[in-house]
Protein backbone atom coordinates (compact mmCIF):
# COMPACT_ATOMS: atom_id res chain seq x y z
CA UNK A 1 0.00 0.00 0.00
CA UNK A 2 1.21 3.26 -0.61
CA UNK A 3 1.53 5.60 2.76
CA UNK A 4 -0.04 9.18 2.59
CA UNK A 5 3.46 10.74 2.25
CA UNK A 6 3.86 8.51 -1.32
CA UNK A 7 0.12 9.20 -2.46
CA UNK A 8 0.71 13.02 -2.03
CA UNK A 9 3.95 12.20 -3.71
CA UNK A 10 2.44 10.50 -6.81
CA UNK A 11 -0.55 12.47 -7.03
CA UNK A 12 0.13 13.25 -10.62
CA UNK A 13 0.63 10.00 -11.38
CA UNK A 14 -2.15 8.43 -9.82
CA UNK A 15 -4.77 10.58 -11.46
CA UNK A 16 -3.10 10.14 -14.56
CA UNK A 17 -4.97 8.03 -17.01
CA UNK A 18 -3.09 4.21 -17.51
CA UNK A 19 -0.59 4.66 -14.46
CA UNK A 20 -3.36 5.64 -11.57
CA UNK A 21 -2.49 3.57 -7.87
CA UNK A 22 -2.38 0.55 -9.75
CA UNK A 23 0.35 1.24 -11.85
CA UNK A 24 2.27 3.37 -9.07
CA UNK A 25 1.72 0.54 -7.00
CA UNK A 26 3.68 -1.43 -10.14
CA UNK A 27 6.35 0.90 -9.44
CA UNK A 28 6.76 0.61 -5.71
CA UNK A 29 6.75 -3.16 -6.13
CA UNK A 30 9.61 -3.16 -9.20
CA UNK A 31 13.21 -4.03 -8.54
CA UNK A 32 15.28 -2.41 -11.49
CA UNK A 33 19.38 -2.91 -12.44
CA UNK A 34 20.63 0.07 -13.56
CA UNK A 35 24.28 -0.91 -14.97
CA UNK A 36 26.51 2.32 -15.38
CA UNK A 37 25.83 5.44 -13.16
CA UNK A 38 27.29 7.98 -15.74
CA UNK A 39 25.56 9.82 -18.78
CA UNK A 40 23.06 7.78 -19.31
CA UNK A 41 22.78 6.32 -16.21
CA UNK A 42 22.45 9.53 -14.52
CA UNK A 43 18.41 10.72 -15.83
CA UNK A 44 17.51 7.35 -15.49
CA UNK A 45 18.29 6.84 -11.95
CA UNK A 46 16.98 10.07 -11.42
CA UNK A 47 13.58 9.77 -12.97
CA UNK A 48 13.12 5.84 -11.89
CA UNK A 49 13.68 7.22 -8.17
CA UNK A 50 11.56 10.00 -8.71
CA UNK A 51 8.68 8.03 -10.13
CA UNK A 52 8.95 5.34 -7.25
CA UNK A 53 10.44 2.43 -8.08
CA UNK A 54 10.59 0.35 -5.13
CA UNK A 55 14.24 -0.67 -5.37
CA UNK A 56 16.91 0.35 -7.54
CA UNK A 57 20.13 -1.65 -7.87
CA UNK A 58 23.03 0.17 -9.57
CA UNK A 59 26.32 -1.28 -10.68
CA UNK A 60 29.20 1.11 -11.42
CA UNK A 61 32.80 -0.15 -11.06
CA UNK A 62 34.10 3.98 -11.75
CA UNK A 63 34.45 6.78 -9.40
CA UNK A 64 33.29 10.47 -10.04
CA UNK A 65 35.57 12.78 -11.72
CA UNK A 66 35.47 16.44 -12.85
CA UNK A 67 35.21 15.49 -16.89
CA UNK A 68 31.58 13.49 -15.77
CA UNK A 69 30.01 16.67 -14.05
CA UNK A 70 29.25 18.06 -17.83
CA UNK A 71 26.79 14.95 -18.19
CA UNK A 72 26.54 12.86 -15.44
CA UNK A 73 23.90 14.78 -13.83
CA UNK A 74 23.42 13.30 -10.41
CA UNK A 75 26.96 13.38 -9.25
CA UNK A 76 28.28 16.76 -7.71
CA UNK A 77 31.55 18.69 -7.97
CA UNK A 78 32.62 17.38 -4.38
CA UNK A 79 32.13 14.13 -4.79
CA UNK A 80 34.61 13.86 -7.28
CA UNK A 81 36.92 10.74 -6.11
CA UNK A 82 33.81 8.98 -4.68
CA UNK A 83 32.54 5.61 -5.93
CA UNK A 84 29.67 6.63 -8.43
CA UNK A 85 27.37 4.43 -6.43
CA UNK A 86 28.20 6.15 -3.14
CA UNK A 87 27.07 9.22 -5.15
CA UNK A 88 24.15 7.95 -6.74
CA UNK A 89 22.98 6.48 -3.44
CA UNK A 90 23.18 9.87 -1.58
CA UNK A 91 21.44 11.66 -5.08
CA UNK A 92 18.27 9.37 -4.36
CA UNK A 93 17.96 8.96 -0.77
CA UNK A 94 17.95 13.08 -0.66
CA UNK A 95 15.37 12.84 -4.18
CA UNK A 96 12.76 10.14 -2.49
CA UNK A 97 13.50 8.52 0.59
CA UNK A 98 10.76 5.86 -0.26
CA UNK A 99 13.09 4.27 -3.39
CA UNK A 100 15.50 1.33 -1.59
CA UNK A 101 19.06 1.48 -3.25
CA UNK A 102 21.57 -1.14 -3.69
CA UNK A 103 25.00 0.11 -5.04
CA UNK A 104 27.20 -2.72 -6.56
CA UNK A 105 30.41 -1.12 -6.76
CA UNK A 106 32.18 -3.42 -9.21
CA UNK A 107 32.42 -3.65 -13.07
CA UNK A 108 29.74 -5.97 -14.23
CA UNK A 109 31.37 -9.23 -16.15
CA UNK A 110 30.73 -12.92 -17.37
CA UNK A 111 31.88 -13.93 -13.92
CA UNK A 112 28.70 -11.90 -11.95
CA UNK A 113 26.44 -10.65 -14.65
CA UNK A 114 23.66 -13.77 -13.93
CA UNK A 115 23.90 -13.13 -10.11
CA UNK A 116 22.82 -9.58 -10.33
CA UNK A 117 20.31 -9.52 -13.35
CA UNK A 118 18.68 -12.53 -11.10
CA UNK A 119 18.11 -9.96 -8.13
CA UNK A 120 15.93 -7.61 -10.70
CA UNK A 121 12.74 -7.56 -12.35
CA UNK A 122 14.32 -5.39 -15.53
CA UNK A 123 17.79 -4.67 -16.54
CA UNK A 124 18.64 -1.09 -18.08
CA UNK A 125 22.11 -0.70 -19.63
CA UNK A 126 23.66 2.36 -20.23
CA UNK A 127 27.58 1.37 -20.20
CA UNK A 128 29.21 2.62 -23.34
CA UNK A 129 31.73 -0.43 -24.06
CA UNK A 130 30.19 -2.78 -27.18
CA UNK A 131 31.31 -6.07 -25.49
CA UNK A 132 30.06 -5.43 -22.40
CA UNK A 133 26.53 -4.62 -23.75
CA UNK A 134 26.65 -7.40 -25.70
CA UNK A 135 27.57 -9.59 -22.30
CA UNK A 136 24.70 -7.82 -20.62
CA UNK A 137 22.03 -8.24 -23.22
CA UNK A 138 22.98 -11.95 -23.32
CA UNK A 139 23.12 -12.33 -19.45
CA UNK A 140 19.57 -10.29 -19.52
CA UNK A 141 17.73 -12.63 -22.33
CA UNK A 142 19.12 -16.07 -20.69
CA UNK A 143 17.27 -14.89 -17.29
CA UNK A 144 14.54 -14.18 -19.08
CA UNK A 145 14.77 -10.21 -17.97
CA UNK A 146 13.87 -7.41 -20.68
CA UNK A 147 15.99 -4.94 -21.44
CA UNK A 148 16.30 -1.43 -21.74
CA UNK A 149 19.29 -0.21 -24.00
CA UNK A 150 20.76 3.28 -25.22
CA UNK A 151 23.74 4.66 -26.13
CA UNK A 152 25.09 7.53 -27.45
CA UNK A 153 28.05 9.91 -29.38
CA UNK A 154 29.03 12.81 -29.88
CA UNK A 155 25.52 14.42 -30.83
CA UNK A 156 23.48 11.23 -31.35
CA UNK A 157 21.87 8.75 -29.69
CA UNK A 158 19.40 5.59 -29.99
CA UNK A 159 17.88 3.64 -27.47
CA UNK A 160 15.45 0.56 -27.67
CA UNK A 161 14.08 -2.58 -25.59
CA UNK A 162 14.90 -6.47 -25.89
CA UNK A 163 12.73 -8.77 -24.50
CA UNK A 164 13.72 -12.34 -23.66
CA UNK A 165 11.25 -13.67 -26.70
CA UNK A 166 11.25 -11.06 -29.24
CA UNK A 167 14.64 -9.57 -31.21
CA UNK A 168 18.05 -9.65 -29.68
CA UNK A 169 20.97 -8.04 -29.34
CA UNK A 170 22.56 -9.92 -32.95
CA UNK A 171 19.39 -9.20 -34.42
CA UNK A 172 20.41 -5.78 -34.17
CA UNK A 173 23.71 -6.02 -34.26
CA UNK A 174 24.55 -9.64 -36.20
CA UNK A 175 28.51 -8.28 -36.61
CA UNK A 176 30.55 -7.38 -33.99
CA UNK A 177 32.09 -3.72 -35.02
CA UNK A 178 35.90 -3.72 -34.94
CA UNK A 179 36.54 -1.55 -32.36
CA UNK A 180 38.41 1.51 -33.89
CA UNK A 181 35.19 2.23 -35.31
CA UNK A 182 33.85 3.15 -32.02
CA UNK A 183 35.79 5.92 -30.64
CA UNK A 184 35.51 6.73 -26.99
CA UNK A 185 33.61 9.77 -25.10
CA UNK A 186 36.98 10.50 -24.19
CA UNK A 187 38.32 11.03 -27.85
CA UNK A 188 35.74 12.34 -30.02
CA UNK A 189 33.32 13.76 -26.81
CA UNK A 190 29.84 13.83 -26.67
CA UNK A 191 27.27 17.07 -25.86
CA UNK A 192 26.03 16.09 -22.33
CA UNK A 193 22.34 17.36 -23.14
CA UNK A 194 22.79 14.28 -25.91
CA UNK A 195 22.53 11.91 -22.71
CA UNK A 196 20.00 13.56 -21.26
CA UNK A 197 18.06 12.90 -23.92
CA UNK A 198 18.48 9.51 -24.54
CA UNK A 199 18.61 8.43 -20.96
CA UNK A 200 15.27 9.83 -20.20
CA UNK A 201 13.83 8.03 -22.83
CA UNK A 202 15.54 4.75 -21.30
CA UNK A 203 13.25 5.62 -17.99
CA UNK A 204 10.28 6.10 -20.01
CA UNK A 205 10.83 2.29 -21.41
CA UNK A 206 11.59 0.99 -18.18
CA UNK A 207 8.31 2.86 -16.58
CA UNK A 208 6.10 1.65 -19.64
CA UNK A 209 7.43 -2.17 -19.00
CA UNK A 210 6.61 -2.20 -15.49
CA UNK A 211 3.19 -0.12 -15.76
CA UNK A 212 2.12 -1.86 -18.63
CA UNK A 213 1.69 1.32 -19.83
CA UNK A 214 1.78 1.98 -23.96
CA UNK A 215 3.85 0.04 -26.75
CA UNK A 216 8.09 -0.33 -25.69
CA UNK A 217 10.60 -0.21 -28.23
CA UNK A 218 10.44 -3.70 -28.91
CA UNK A 219 12.01 -4.58 -32.63
CA UNK A 220 12.47 -1.09 -33.15
CA UNK A 221 15.67 1.09 -32.37
CA UNK A 222 14.75 4.61 -31.93
CA UNK A 223 17.43 7.14 -33.36
CA UNK A 224 18.09 10.84 -32.16
CA UNK A 225 20.23 13.05 -34.12
CA UNK A 226 20.66 16.39 -31.64
CA UNK A 227 22.47 18.61 -34.72
CA UNK A 228 18.93 18.65 -36.89
CA UNK A 229 16.72 17.70 -33.90
CA UNK A 230 15.50 14.70 -35.66
CA UNK A 231 13.58 11.14 -33.93
CA UNK A 232 14.20 8.14 -36.76
CA UNK A 233 12.46 4.72 -36.00
CA UNK A 234 14.19 1.51 -37.52
CA UNK A 235 12.60 -1.58 -37.30
CA UNK A 236 14.69 -4.89 -37.15
CA UNK A 237 13.68 -8.46 -36.33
Amino acid sequence: MLSKDETRRYARHIVLKGVGGEGQQKLKAARVLVVGAGGLGSPVIAYLAAAGVGTLGVVDHDMVSLSNLQRQVIHRTDGAGVAKVESADAFVAALNPHVGFIGYAERIGAGNAASLIAAHDLVIDGTDDFDTRALVAAAARAAGKPLVSGAVSMFDGQVTVFMPDGPGFGDLYPDRPDPEDLPACEVVGVLGAVTGVIGTLMAMEAIKLITGLGTPLVGRLLLYDGRDARFDDVRYS
